[in-house]
């Protein structure tokens, strides 16, 4: 990033300098135009009716002096102070001619005099600009002069060529200050503008480099702002200002009107977006820009993923100790509980009450081993082995244990193989574990009501990405939105009989081999359970 330096005084002034000189040169190519005018459309002429001849002339030479003159100008081929001793020496002598030919200072034509001095003032040095006050002054003086001698004018009329060399004198004495003032003005505003340009240049650069993603979006959820990190996770490409948020993520869009809806919401903690490339699970956080909650808003797009990551060393420390306590003083209590009501229930004497109620004891005990099973299982995970295997042969070998175990037939739970060769990197008995919880309760939640064939496995490539993934897929009832948001939270259950560990077990689990465990609606009805790996090639060790 190359920043703009504060401009020179040198430059500014000159750039200031032409412009004027421009301004004054317009007002050569106007005057004798209407001098002109004036001569031939008004009898008696006001100007010229003394030398007409000369009048014609000194016109138009003043009028091609300008038009000369616009080409130098502008290509700023003469250095400019000889420009304006050039420009001031020529006004002077045809406006001295001109003031002759009509009659003297009677006609009035010596003001003119006043705007090509104070402009020729404003350009250069003070001493210049009383040199040309003085060029100016000796002019109309020499000028009444030859007027004089040829017996035209009276005495008062050198009383107004003085007057009038006088004025210009004024002026060149309060335009120097005043151009002094004005370059001043000029250079503050371009340095003005350069740190304006400067700063959103800057600004630019810092949101654009930010490993933050962020991107702000208008009152008509139009993206007006976007860094690059940003456009990555959302469309894994840039996407342009201007861009309907709704058509980069409609996921995200559907997030930001439910906190715009309910301004905070503390569900809105455990809402999240999918990135573009199917890897990793993005968190928004959103700012109003307004007071209204309703118009502008930056939104913050957090990579859950790699924060995850960070944390789960010391999860997994407290888990573990943890864990060691639950087996210690948890375990035991609760096995003596089940083997007391075992005992009890081989009681020949007892009544059907009493029977139903030790089987309540022995069913709530092992929901209560089967708990802390779950968790120890949880902690193991900092005792990961990942592997290469290829999950399609992996896959099938797991379906056959689990057909076998659940007493069901290649009918119920078919495989649907997209993709051939997918190799990934894995702990073998983390995925076997939470490939089991994903189709236990696929086949307890997810059966077909028609009894169809309705639980598929499937396996592929993320489109893009390449990333090797496999789904678990139901036509059950589905998961309603408002639990949708909460299932892998642990120990949420949405049905009876259940610990509310399974999913938050199986994600953990996800997360611990660098993949992540994503449910989303099947078309139809029915639930899919995506579980997108890393890349194998990615996190191999040289």
């Amino acid at each position: 990033m190359t920043l703009s330096g504060p401009p020179t005084t040198t430059s500014d002034s000159t750039t200031l300098a032409w412009r004027v000189l421009a301004l004054v040169n317009l007002f050569r190519l106007l005057v004798p135009l209407l001098l002109t005018v004036l001569f031939l459309t008004i009898t008696p002429s006001p100007v010229g009716q003394m030398r007409p001849a000369i009048f014609i002339g000194a016109a138009t030479a003043y009028f091609l002096f300008a038009v000369g003159a616009i080409w130098s100008i502008r290509r700023r081929s003469t250095p400019i102070d000889v420009q304006a001793v050039l420009g001031v020496c020529v006004d002077v002598a045809i406006i001295a001619l001109l003031t002759y030919s009509s009659g003297g200072m009677g006609s009035g034509l010596a003001a003119i005099l006043v705007l090509p001095i104070g402009a020729a003032s404003f350009v250069v040095t003070q001493r210049l600009a009383f040199m040309f006050a003085a060029l100016a002054a000796l002019a109309m003086l020499v000028q009444q002069g030859f007027i004089a001698l040829l017996g035209h004018g009276d005495a008062t009329d050198f009383t107004a060529a003085g007057i009038v060399g006088a004025l210009m004198f004024i002026v060149a004495l309060g335009v120097v200050p005043l151009s002094t003032s004005l370059r001043e003005s000029e250079e503050r505003v371009r340095q003005r503008e350069v740190d304006v340009a400067n700063l959103a240049e800057l600004n630019q650069f810092i949101v654009q480099h930010l490993r933050e993603s962020i991107l702000v979006v208008d009152e008509n959820d139009s993206i007006r702002l976007i860094n690059e990190s940003a456009g990555q996770l959302l469309k894994r490409g840039q996407v342009t200002p201007g861009t309907l948020l709704g058509e980069v993520s409609p996921r995200l869009l559907y997030l930001l009107g439910m906190w715009r809806k309910h301004s905070y919401d503390w569900q809105l903690s455990s809402l999240s977006v999918l990135a573009a490339d199917g890897g990793s699970v993005v968190q928004p956080h959103f700012v109003s820009l307004d007071q209204a909650s309703k118009g502008p808003t930056l939104i913050f797009l957090e990579d859950t993923t790699l924060i995850a990551e960070r944390v789960q060393q010391t999860k997994l420390a407290a888990l573990g100790r943890l864990s060691a306590s639950i087996a210690h003083e948890i375990r035991n209590p609760v096995g003596a509980m089940s083997h007391a009501a075992q005992l009890l229930a081989e009681d020949p004497s007892l009544t059907p009450q009493e029977k139903r109620l030790t089987d309540i004891i022995t069913s709530n005990g092992e929901r209560v081993s089967t708990i802390i099973n779950n968790v120890l299982q949880l902690s193991r995970r900092d005792s990961t082995r990942q592997e290469r295997i290829g999950l399609n042969a992996w896959l099938r070998e797991f379906l056959t244990e689990f057909r076998q175990t659940s007493q069901i037939g290649e009918d119920v739970l078919r495989f649907n193989p997209l993709s051939r060769d997918l190799e990934i990197r894995v702990d073998p008995s983390h995925l076997h574990q939470l490939m089991w919880n994903l189709c236990e309760n696929a086949l307890k939640y997810g059966r077909d009501p028609l009894g169809g064939s309705s639980l598929e496995i499937q396996t592929g490539r993320v489109t893009g990405t390449e990333r090797p993934y496999l789904e678990v897929l139901d036509r059950g009832p589905g998961i309603s939105a408002a639990d949708a948001e909460r299932i892998f939270e642990p120990f949420f259950t949405g049905g009876k009989g259940g610990t509310g560990l399974g999913l938050f077990i199986a994600r953990e689990l996800a997360h611990a081999n660098r993949a992540i465990l994503v449910y989303e609606p099947r078309v139809g009805g029915g639930s899919i359970f995506r579980l997108v790996f890393a890349d194998p090639q990615r996190w191999e060790m040289p």
